[in-house]
Protein backbone atom coordinates (compact mmCIF):
# COMPACT_ATOMS: atom_id res chain seq x y z
CA UNK A 1 0.00 0.00 0.00
CA UNK A 2 1.32 3.44 -0.96
CA UNK A 3 1.53 6.31 1.51
CA UNK A 4 -1.34 8.09 -0.24
CA UNK A 5 -3.50 4.95 -0.16
CA UNK A 6 -2.85 4.52 3.55
CA UNK A 7 -3.70 8.19 4.17
CA UNK A 8 -7.00 7.81 2.32
CA UNK A 9 -7.84 4.67 4.26
CA UNK A 10 -7.10 6.19 7.68
CA UNK A 11 -9.03 9.39 6.87
CA UNK A 12 -12.03 7.76 5.23
CA UNK A 13 -14.49 8.55 8.02
CA UNK A 14 -13.55 12.24 7.79
CA UNK A 15 -13.88 12.08 4.02
CA UNK A 16 -17.39 10.63 4.43
CA UNK A 17 -18.38 13.44 6.77
CA UNK A 18 -17.15 15.98 4.22
CA UNK A 19 -19.17 14.28 1.49
CA UNK A 20 -22.27 14.68 3.67
CA UNK A 21 -21.48 18.39 4.13
CA UNK A 22 -21.45 18.91 0.36
CA UNK A 23 -24.60 16.82 -0.08
CA UNK A 24 -26.46 19.10 2.34
CA UNK A 25 -26.21 21.97 -0.15
CA UNK A 26 -29.16 21.89 -2.63
CA UNK A 27 -27.11 22.94 -5.66
CA UNK A 28 -30.00 22.52 -8.11
CA UNK A 29 -28.84 24.19 -11.30
CA UNK A 30 -32.16 23.87 -13.14
CA UNK A 31 -34.12 26.01 -10.65
CA UNK A 32 -33.34 29.76 -10.49
CA UNK A 33 -34.43 29.83 -6.83
CA UNK A 34 -31.35 27.74 -5.98
CA UNK A 35 -28.78 29.92 -7.72
CA UNK A 36 -27.30 30.98 -4.36
CA UNK A 37 -27.09 27.32 -3.30
CA UNK A 38 -25.12 26.45 -6.43
CA UNK A 39 -22.74 29.29 -5.61
CA UNK A 40 -22.49 28.05 -2.03
CA UNK A 41 -21.50 24.58 -3.25
CA UNK A 42 -18.86 26.12 -5.51
CA UNK A 43 -17.48 28.07 -2.54
CA UNK A 44 -17.40 24.89 -0.40
CA UNK A 45 -15.37 23.07 -3.05
CA UNK A 46 -12.99 26.01 -3.51
CA UNK A 47 -12.42 26.23 0.25
CA UNK A 48 -11.58 22.52 0.38
CA UNK A 49 -9.12 22.91 -2.48
CA UNK A 50 -7.36 25.69 -0.58
CA UNK A 51 -7.23 23.60 2.58
CA UNK A 52 -5.75 20.70 0.60
CA UNK A 53 -3.00 22.97 -0.68
CA UNK A 54 -3.85 23.78 -4.29
CA UNK A 55 -1.64 26.64 -5.47
CA UNK A 56 -4.36 28.39 -7.47
CA UNK A 57 -8.09 28.18 -6.79
CA UNK A 58 -10.62 30.26 -8.66
CA UNK A 59 -14.40 30.43 -8.87
CA UNK A 60 -15.05 31.61 -12.42
CA UNK A 61 -18.47 33.08 -13.25
CA UNK A 62 -20.31 31.99 -16.38
CA UNK A 63 -23.61 33.00 -17.93
CA UNK A 64 -25.37 30.69 -15.46
CA UNK A 65 -23.47 28.95 -12.67
CA UNK A 66 -19.78 29.16 -11.73
CA UNK A 67 -16.92 26.87 -12.66
CA UNK A 68 -14.40 25.94 -9.96
CA UNK A 69 -10.82 25.48 -11.19
CA UNK A 70 -7.97 24.43 -8.92
CA UNK A 71 -4.34 23.90 -9.91
CA UNK A 72 -1.58 22.11 -8.02
CA UNK A 73 1.67 22.18 -9.98
CA UNK A 74 4.00 20.88 -7.27
CA UNK A 75 5.20 17.84 -9.20
CA UNK A 76 7.37 20.08 -11.38
CA UNK A 77 7.52 21.20 -14.96
CA UNK A 78 8.84 17.85 -16.20
CA UNK A 79 6.02 15.86 -14.62
CA UNK A 80 2.81 15.11 -16.53
CA UNK A 81 -0.28 17.21 -15.85
CA UNK A 82 -3.68 15.59 -15.37
CA UNK A 83 -6.89 17.60 -15.82
CA UNK A 84 -9.92 16.07 -14.07
CA UNK A 85 -13.49 17.14 -14.85
CA UNK A 86 -16.60 16.65 -12.72
CA UNK A 87 -19.83 18.48 -11.89
CA UNK A 88 -21.26 19.56 -8.55
CA UNK A 89 -24.80 20.58 -9.56
CA UNK A 90 -27.76 18.25 -9.02
CA UNK A 91 -31.31 17.57 -10.16
CA UNK A 92 -34.38 18.81 -8.20
CA UNK A 93 -35.69 16.60 -5.40
CA UNK A 94 -38.68 16.74 -3.05
CA UNK A 95 -40.14 14.35 -0.50
CA UNK A 96 -43.29 14.14 -2.64
CA UNK A 97 -41.26 12.42 -5.36
CA UNK A 98 -41.12 9.31 -3.18
CA UNK A 99 -38.11 9.94 -0.97
CA UNK A 100 -37.93 8.00 2.29
CA UNK A 101 -35.67 10.61 3.90
CA UNK A 102 -35.17 14.34 3.18
CA UNK A 103 -33.09 14.53 -0.03
CA UNK A 104 -30.76 17.24 1.28
CA UNK A 105 -30.29 15.72 4.72
CA UNK A 106 -27.80 12.91 3.99
CA UNK A 107 -28.77 9.69 5.72
CA UNK A 108 -26.29 6.85 6.20
CA UNK A 109 -27.80 3.37 6.37
CA UNK A 110 -26.53 -0.13 5.54
CA UNK A 111 -23.26 1.15 4.09
CA UNK A 112 -24.98 3.71 1.86
CA UNK A 113 -25.54 7.45 1.95
CA UNK A 114 -28.96 8.57 0.70
CA UNK A 115 -29.14 12.13 -0.68
CA UNK A 116 -29.69 14.00 -3.92
CA UNK A 117 -26.36 14.13 -5.74
CA UNK A 118 -24.94 11.15 -3.84
CA UNK A 119 -24.20 9.23 -7.04
CA UNK A 120 -24.68 12.02 -9.61
CA UNK A 121 -22.21 13.42 -9.06
CA UNK A 122 -20.94 14.80 -5.77
CA UNK A 123 -19.35 11.49 -4.78
CA UNK A 124 -17.32 11.69 -7.99
CA UNK A 125 -16.29 15.27 -7.15
CA UNK A 126 -15.29 14.27 -3.62
CA UNK A 127 -13.36 11.23 -4.89
CA UNK A 128 -11.20 13.63 -6.91
CA UNK A 129 -10.70 16.06 -4.02
CA UNK A 130 -9.80 13.31 -1.55
CA UNK A 131 -7.47 11.47 -3.95
CA UNK A 132 -5.64 14.76 -4.58
CA UNK A 133 -5.51 15.46 -0.84
CA UNK A 134 -4.05 12.02 -0.13
CA UNK A 135 -1.28 12.51 -2.68
CA UNK A 136 -0.45 16.09 -1.73
CA UNK A 137 -0.57 15.52 2.03
CA UNK A 138 1.88 12.60 1.79
CA UNK A 139 4.19 14.35 -0.68
CA UNK A 140 3.80 11.53 -3.19
CA UNK A 141 1.95 13.17 -6.10
CA UNK A 142 3.72 12.09 -9.31
CA UNK A 143 1.64 14.42 -11.50
CA UNK A 144 0.53 18.01 -11.55
CA UNK A 145 -3.20 18.17 -10.92
CA UNK A 146 -5.92 20.45 -12.32
CA UNK A 147 -9.47 19.96 -11.06
CA UNK A 148 -12.32 21.43 -13.13
CA UNK A 149 -15.80 21.30 -11.61
CA UNK A 150 -18.89 22.53 -13.45
CA UNK A 151 -22.17 23.85 -12.05
CA UNK A 152 -24.29 23.51 -15.21
CA UNK A 153 -24.05 19.85 -16.24
CA UNK A 154 -27.65 19.09 -15.32
CA UNK A 155 -28.74 22.00 -17.55
CA UNK A 156 -26.91 20.46 -20.57
CA UNK A 157 -23.55 22.26 -20.01
CA UNK A 158 -24.55 25.10 -22.29
CA UNK A 159 -21.78 27.34 -20.95
CA UNK A 160 -18.91 24.84 -21.07
CA UNK A 161 -18.38 25.12 -24.81
CA UNK A 162 -17.61 28.81 -24.42
CA UNK A 163 -15.66 28.28 -21.20
CA UNK A 164 -13.37 25.56 -22.58
CA UNK A 165 -12.65 27.59 -25.70
CA UNK A 166 -11.91 30.75 -23.71
CA UNK A 167 -9.65 28.94 -21.21
CA UNK A 168 -7.99 26.50 -23.62
CA UNK A 169 -4.43 27.43 -22.64
CA UNK A 170 -5.09 27.26 -18.91
CA UNK A 171 -6.71 23.83 -19.24
CA UNK A 172 -3.83 22.29 -21.18
CA UNK A 173 -2.83 18.90 -19.81
CA UNK A 174 -1.14 15.67 -20.85
CA UNK A 175 -4.16 13.62 -19.78
CA UNK A 176 -7.84 14.49 -19.29
CA UNK A 177 -9.98 12.35 -16.98
CA UNK A 178 -13.76 12.77 -17.13
CA UNK A 179 -15.19 11.57 -13.83
CA UNK A 180 -18.95 11.22 -14.08
CA UNK A 181 -21.39 8.37 -14.52
CA UNK A 182 -21.59 4.90 -12.96
CA UNK A 183 -20.96 1.21 -13.59
CA UNK A 184 -23.28 -1.72 -14.24
CA UNK A 185 -22.16 -3.91 -11.34
CA UNK A 186 -21.04 -3.36 -7.76
CA UNK A 187 -18.14 -5.82 -7.93
CA UNK A 188 -17.16 -5.96 -11.61
CA UNK A 189 -15.60 -2.67 -12.79
CA UNK A 190 -16.14 -1.37 -16.28
CA UNK A 191 -14.47 1.37 -18.28
CA UNK A 192 -16.49 3.43 -20.74
CA UNK A 193 -14.88 4.55 -23.97
CA UNK A 194 -17.95 5.83 -25.85
CA UNK A 195 -20.82 8.23 -25.16
CA UNK A 196 -23.85 8.89 -27.29
CA UNK A 197 -24.78 12.38 -28.38
CA UNK A 198 -28.25 13.82 -27.94
CA UNK A 199 -30.59 16.10 -29.85
CA UNK A 200 -33.74 17.35 -28.10
CA UNK A 201 -36.77 18.59 -30.05
CA UNK A 202 -40.47 19.23 -29.69
CA UNK A 203 -43.36 18.65 -32.06
CA UNK A 204 -46.50 20.77 -31.81
CA UNK A 205 -49.71 19.95 -33.68
CA UNK A 206 -52.72 22.28 -34.07
CA UNK A 207 -56.25 21.48 -35.25
CA UNK A 208 -59.17 23.80 -34.42
CA UNK A 209 -58.31 27.36 -33.39
CA UNK A 210 -59.12 26.51 -29.75
CA UNK A 211 -60.49 23.70 -27.57
CA UNK A 212 -64.00 22.87 -28.79
CA UNK A 213 -67.00 20.79 -27.68
CA UNK A 214 -66.44 17.15 -28.65
CA UNK A 215 -70.18 16.61 -29.14
CA UNK A 216 -70.59 19.57 -31.48
CA UNK A 217 -67.42 19.06 -33.53
CA UNK A 218 -66.27 15.47 -32.92
CA UNK A 219 -66.09 13.47 -36.11
CA UNK A 220 -65.53 16.60 -38.21
CA UNK A 221 -62.25 17.91 -36.76
CA UNK A 222 -59.06 15.84 -36.78
CA UNK A 223 -58.19 15.63 -33.09
CA UNK A 224 -54.61 17.02 -32.65
CA UNK A 225 -53.79 14.35 -30.06
CA UNK A 226 -54.84 11.63 -32.47
CA UNK A 227 -52.93 13.29 -35.32
CA UNK A 228 -49.85 13.56 -33.08
CA UNK A 229 -50.15 9.87 -32.19
CA UNK A 230 -50.47 8.96 -35.88
CA UNK A 231 -47.29 10.90 -36.67
CA UNK A 232 -45.37 9.37 -33.75
CA UNK A 233 -46.31 5.82 -34.68
CA UNK A 234 -44.70 6.32 -38.10
CA UNK A 235 -41.31 7.26 -36.61
CA UNK A 236 -40.38 3.61 -35.91
CA UNK A 237 -40.44 0.42 -37.95
CA UNK A 238 -42.00 -2.76 -36.50
CA UNK A 239 -38.53 -4.05 -35.55
CA UNK A 240 -37.87 -0.99 -33.36
CA UNK A 241 -35.53 0.74 -35.79
CA UNK A 242 -36.07 4.39 -36.70
CA UNK A 243 -38.12 4.87 -39.87
CA UNK A 244 -36.86 8.36 -40.73
CA UNK A 245 -35.18 8.28 -44.17
CA UNK A 246 -31.42 8.74 -43.94
CA UNK A 247 -31.32 8.37 -40.16
CA UNK A 248 -28.64 5.64 -40.28
CA UNK A 249 -26.68 6.96 -43.27
CA UNK A 250 -23.55 7.94 -41.29
CA UNK A 251 -23.70 5.34 -38.50
CA UNK A 252 -20.40 3.50 -38.26
CA UNK A 253 -20.88 -0.29 -38.14
CA UNK A 254 -19.34 -2.20 -35.26
CA UNK A 255 -16.37 -4.39 -36.11
CA UNK A 256 -16.45 -8.02 -35.05
CA UNK A 257 -13.55 -7.29 -32.68
CA UNK A 258 -15.47 -4.51 -30.97
CA UNK A 259 -18.66 -6.56 -30.76
CA UNK A 260 -16.68 -9.33 -29.06
CA UNK A 261 -15.23 -6.81 -26.57
CA UNK A 262 -18.63 -5.34 -25.77
CA UNK A 263 -20.14 -8.80 -25.32
CA UNK A 264 -17.89 -9.45 -22.30
CA UNK A 265 -19.89 -6.99 -20.20
CA UNK A 266 -23.28 -8.18 -21.48
CA UNK A 267 -24.27 -10.42 -18.52
CA UNK A 268 -23.68 -7.58 -16.05
CA UNK A 269 -25.55 -5.08 -18.20
CA UNK A 270 -28.49 -7.47 -18.59
CA UNK A 271 -28.61 -7.99 -14.82
CA UNK A 272 -28.54 -4.24 -14.18
CA UNK A 273 -31.27 -3.71 -16.82
CA UNK A 274 -33.53 -6.27 -15.14
CA UNK A 275 -32.92 -4.65 -11.77
CA UNK A 276 -33.34 -1.00 -12.75
CA UNK A 277 -35.52 -0.93 -15.89
CA UNK A 278 -37.53 -4.01 -14.87
CA UNK A 279 -39.75 -3.85 -17.99
CA UNK A 280 -41.73 -6.99 -18.95
CA UNK A 281 -39.19 -7.76 -21.68
CA UNK A 282 -36.58 -6.13 -23.89
CA UNK A 283 -37.59 -4.08 -26.91
CA UNK A 284 -35.63 -2.80 -29.87
CA UNK A 285 -33.45 -3.95 -32.74
CA UNK A 286 -33.15 -7.72 -32.35
CA UNK A 287 -30.03 -7.83 -34.53
CA UNK A 288 -28.13 -6.11 -31.70
CA UNK A 289 -27.68 -7.25 -28.12
CA UNK A 290 -28.68 -5.12 -25.13
CA UNK A 291 -25.24 -3.55 -24.66
CA UNK A 292 -25.02 -2.63 -28.35
CA UNK A 293 -28.50 -1.10 -28.33
CA UNK A 294 -27.63 0.98 -25.27
CA UNK A 295 -24.25 2.30 -26.34
CA UNK A 296 -23.62 1.71 -30.02
CA UNK A 297 -26.96 2.23 -31.76
CA UNK A 298 -28.86 5.49 -32.20
CA UNK A 299 -32.39 5.88 -30.86
CA UNK A 300 -35.49 8.03 -31.13
CA UNK A 301 -37.57 8.42 -27.98
CA UNK A 302 -40.83 10.15 -27.08
CA UNK A 303 -40.06 11.86 -23.75
CA UNK A 304 -43.43 13.43 -23.04
CA UNK A 305 -46.88 14.21 -24.46
CA UNK A 306 -49.25 17.03 -23.52
CA UNK A 307 -52.69 18.06 -24.75
CA UNK A 308 -56.34 18.08 -23.84
CA UNK A 309 -57.67 17.40 -20.35
CA UNK A 310 -55.98 14.81 -18.11
CA UNK A 311 -56.86 15.96 -14.61
CA UNK A 312 -59.20 14.23 -12.17
CA UNK A 313 -62.74 14.00 -13.47
CA UNK A 314 -63.73 14.37 -17.11
CA UNK A 315 -64.04 17.13 -19.67
CA UNK A 316 -65.53 16.29 -23.08
CA UNK A 317 -63.22 18.59 -24.96
CA UNK A 318 -61.64 18.26 -28.36
CA UNK A 319 -58.23 19.95 -27.86
CA UNK A 320 -56.92 22.69 -30.09
CA UNK A 321 -53.30 21.53 -29.81
CA UNK A 322 -51.03 18.70 -28.72
CA UNK A 323 -47.31 18.62 -27.97
CA UNK A 324 -44.64 15.91 -27.86
CA UNK A 325 -41.05 16.09 -26.61
CA UNK A 326 -38.77 13.98 -28.79
CA UNK A 327 -35.08 13.16 -28.42
CA UNK A 328 -32.52 11.13 -30.33
CA UNK A 329 -29.40 9.55 -28.92
CA UNK A 330 -26.66 9.66 -31.54
CA UNK A 331 -23.59 7.57 -32.29
CA UNK A 332 -20.49 8.27 -34.42
CA UNK A 333 -20.54 9.71 -37.06
CA UNK A 334 -24.01 11.21 -36.65
CA UNK A 335 -24.30 14.93 -35.91
CA UNK A 336 -27.21 16.63 -34.23
CA UNK A 337 -28.36 19.31 -36.70
CA UNK A 338 -28.53 17.03 -39.78
CA UNK A 339 -30.50 14.48 -37.72
CA UNK A 340 -32.93 17.20 -36.63
CA UNK A 341 -33.33 18.29 -40.25
CA UNK A 342 -34.09 14.73 -41.39
CA UNK A 343 -36.78 14.40 -38.72
CA UNK A 344 -38.19 17.84 -39.51
CA UNK A 345 -38.55 17.05 -43.20
CA UNK A 346 -40.02 13.59 -42.60
CA UNK A 347 -42.56 14.85 -40.07
CA UNK A 348 -43.60 17.63 -42.45
CA UNK A 349 -44.16 15.00 -45.17
CA UNK A 350 -46.38 12.79 -42.99
CA UNK A 351 -48.39 15.48 -41.20
CA UNK A 352 -52.04 15.08 -42.29
CA UNK A 353 -53.48 18.07 -44.21
CA UNK A 354 -56.24 18.26 -41.58
CA UNK A 355 -53.80 19.69 -38.98
CA UNK A 356 -50.74 21.93 -38.83
CA UNK A 357 -47.41 20.94 -37.25
CA UNK A 358 -44.18 22.62 -36.22
CA UNK A 359 -41.00 20.78 -35.28
CA UNK A 360 -38.48 22.75 -33.21
CA UNK A 361 -34.84 22.13 -32.24
CA UNK A 362 -34.16 22.71 -28.52
CA UNK A 363 -30.76 21.29 -27.46
CA UNK A 364 -27.87 19.39 -29.01
CA UNK A 365 -24.82 17.40 -27.97
CA UNK A 366 -22.49 15.34 -30.11
CA UNK A 367 -21.35 11.71 -29.59
CA UNK A 368 -17.81 10.89 -28.46
CA UNK A 369 -15.55 7.85 -28.73
CA UNK A 370 -12.19 7.52 -26.97
CA UNK A 371 -9.33 5.26 -28.08
CA UNK A 372 -9.60 2.34 -25.67
CA UNK A 373 -6.01 1.39 -26.52
CA UNK A 374 -4.68 4.84 -25.51
CA UNK A 375 -2.23 5.36 -22.64
CA UNK A 376 -4.74 7.06 -20.33
CA UNK A 377 -7.33 4.31 -20.75
CA UNK A 378 -4.72 1.63 -20.16
CA UNK A 379 -3.48 3.43 -17.01
CA UNK A 380 -7.06 3.58 -15.74
CA UNK A 381 -7.64 -0.09 -16.59
CA UNK A 382 -4.57 -1.10 -14.58
CA UNK A 383 -5.68 1.07 -11.65
CA UNK A 384 -9.17 -0.48 -11.61
CA UNK A 385 -7.72 -3.99 -11.76
CA UNK A 386 -5.39 -3.25 -8.85
CA UNK A 387 -8.14 -1.85 -6.61
CA UNK A 388 -11.06 -4.12 -7.59
CA UNK A 389 -8.98 -7.23 -8.17
CA UNK A 390 -10.61 -7.73 -11.58
CA UNK A 391 -9.88 -6.48 -15.06
CA UNK A 392 -12.51 -3.96 -16.15
CA UNK A 393 -14.79 -4.59 -19.09
CA UNK A 394 -14.90 -1.98 -21.82
CA UNK A 395 -18.35 -0.49 -22.36
CA UNK A 396 -20.10 2.12 -24.48
CA UNK A 397 -22.51 4.23 -22.47
CA UNK A 398 -25.95 5.27 -23.66
CA UNK A 399 -25.87 8.68 -22.00
CA UNK A 400 -24.09 11.91 -22.81
CA UNK A 401 -21.50 14.11 -21.10
CA UNK A 402 -21.48 17.29 -23.22
CA UNK A 403 -18.10 18.60 -22.09
CA UNK A 404 -16.27 15.55 -23.48
CA UNK A 405 -16.64 16.74 -27.06
CA UNK A 406 -15.59 20.28 -26.08
CA UNK A 407 -12.44 19.07 -24.35
CA UNK A 408 -11.59 16.67 -27.17
CA UNK A 409 -11.94 19.46 -29.72
CA UNK A 410 -9.98 22.14 -27.84
CA UNK A 411 -7.26 20.20 -25.98
CA UNK A 412 -6.58 17.34 -28.42
CA UNK A 413 -4.94 15.21 -25.75
CA UNK A 414 -5.19 11.73 -24.24
CA UNK A 415 -8.51 11.18 -22.48
CA UNK A 416 -10.23 8.63 -20.27
CA UNK A 417 -13.73 8.26 -18.79
CA UNK A 418 -13.81 7.12 -15.16
CA UNK A 419 -16.95 6.26 -13.16
CA UNK A 420 -17.11 5.43 -9.47
CA UNK A 421 -20.59 4.25 -8.57
CA UNK A 422 -23.36 1.80 -9.39
CA UNK A 423 -26.10 2.43 -11.94
CA UNK A 424 -28.69 1.01 -9.54
CA UNK A 425 -28.22 3.95 -7.15
CA UNK A 426 -31.25 5.89 -8.49
CA UNK A 427 -29.51 8.86 -10.09
CA UNK A 428 -32.10 11.60 -10.84
CA UNK A 429 -34.71 9.58 -8.94
CA UNK A 430 -36.03 9.31 -5.38
CA UNK A 431 -33.78 7.77 -2.74
CA UNK A 432 -30.60 8.35 -4.72
CA UNK A 433 -27.63 6.86 -2.88
CA UNK A 434 -23.99 5.87 -3.03
CA UNK A 435 -22.31 2.73 -1.67
CA UNK A 436 -19.52 3.88 0.62
CA UNK A 437 -17.28 0.89 -0.14
CA UNK A 438 -17.48 1.59 -3.89
CA UNK A 439 -16.81 5.29 -3.29
CA UNK A 440 -13.71 4.38 -1.25
CA UNK A 441 -12.52 2.21 -4.14
CA UNK A 442 -13.00 5.21 -6.40
CA UNK A 443 -10.63 7.30 -4.28
CA UNK A 444 -8.07 4.50 -4.26
CA UNK A 445 -8.44 4.01 -8.03
CA UNK A 446 -7.66 7.68 -8.67
CA UNK A 447 -4.56 7.47 -6.49
CA UNK A 448 -3.39 4.42 -8.47
CA UNK A 449 -4.27 6.14 -11.75
CA UNK A 450 -2.05 9.14 -10.94
CA UNK A 451 0.81 6.80 -10.04
CA UNK A 452 0.35 4.87 -13.30
CA UNK A 453 0.43 8.06 -15.37
CA UNK A 454 3.53 9.25 -13.55
CA UNK A 455 5.29 5.92 -13.89
CA UNK A 456 4.56 5.70 -17.60
CA UNK A 457 6.04 9.15 -18.17
CA UNK A 458 9.17 8.34 -16.16
CA UNK A 459 9.61 5.11 -18.11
Amino acid sequence: MTAASAYAQSNFNRFSDQLKELLCIPSISTLPAHRADVERAAAWIADDMRRIGFHTVEIIPTKWHPVVLGEWMGAGKDAPTVLVYGHYDVQPAEMADGWHTPPFEPTEKDGKIFARGAIDSKSNVMAQLKAAESLIATGTAPCNIKLLFEGDEETTSENMNTFVTAHRERLQADVVAICDGSMSDREQPDLAYGLRGVVCMELEVWGPKQDVHSGHYGGTVHNPIQALAEIITRLHNPDGSVAVPGFYDTVQPLSEEERAELKKALPWIETEWKDVAAAPQQWGESAYNLHERIGARPTLEINGIAGGFAQEGFKTVLPGRALAKISCRLVPDQTSVPIYEKLRDFIASITPPTVRSEFRLLETGEPAVIDRHGAAVQAASAALEMVWGKKPFFVREGGSIPVVVDLQRELKTDMVLLSFGYKGCAAHGPNEHVYLNIWERGIQTMIAFYHNIGAKTQA
